[in-house]
């Protein structure tokens, strides 16, 4: 499992850093061509992956079966021949028991992290993780008001392999605006602190004393 989470990782962190650029840009090149195809076309995922696979399907079994006619009336026409048609050149593709026991074993550790979370959320053990998750969810509700889904993952996909690339590029100019916006922010709430919320307890603390 180990192997696996290694690699699956390590793979996702080149594919985002634009390490594996043409692997990188072909996800975002068709990730582009299915938003412009499921915007304009009317076309929905389930409709477009069935369709693709019946077309697939009957090219392929049209292929299979005119190759073993030809060939049928080839042998006979021509007990001589050499020459016979191909059929489909397909692959053996099969998962492996390591594989399947690895993806399990990952699925199995996240689930599990996931709901022993949740759980501490749900009891009130965990504040801050609470805040977190629904300060996301407030926001994945908001941008899922403003859009629809496909636009928004599409939109989340393209942050995600090109934000963390740009970071990374350009680290040094991205920290010192950050750390100067965090500075002035601070300032901000040191004014903001001293003009209205100091205001506030001495306010509250005089009615304290009077009555």
């Amino acid at each position: 499992m180990c192997s696996f989470s290694f690699w699956f990782s390590h793979t996702v962190a080149d594919v985002m850093l634009w390490r594996r650029k043409n692997l990188t840009l072909g996800i975002l090149v068709v990730t582009l061509a299915a938003w412009v195809m499921f915007e304009k076309s009317g076309y929905t995922l389930l409709s477009f992956v069935s369709s693709v696979l019946l077309l697939l399907l009957t090219i392929l079994f049209l292929w299979a079966k005119s190759a073993a006619i030809l060939n049928r009336q080839q042998l006979i026409s021509c007990l001589f021949c050499i020459y016979t048609r191909p059929a489909p050149p397909l692959p053996d593709v099969y998962l492996s028991e390591e594989v399947v026991n690895d993806i399990a074993a990952l699925i199995r550790d996240h689930t599990n992290k996931f709901l022993s979370t949740s759980k501490d959320i749900a009891l009130g053990k965990d504040t801050r993780m609470f805040f977190k998750i629904a300060a996301c969810l407030w926001l994945i509700s908001v941008a899922g008001g403003l859009t629809d889904f496909l636009t928004l993952g599409y939109t989340s996909l393209f942050i995600v392999l090109t934000v963390p690339a740009l970071y990374e590029k350009y680290e040094d100019s991205i920290d010192r605006f950050i750390l100067i916006g965090c500075m002035k922010l601070r300032q901000l709430y040191v004014k903001f602190n001293v003009q209205y919320i100091g205001r506030i307890q001495s306010w509250v603390l005089q009615k304290k004393k009077l009555s």
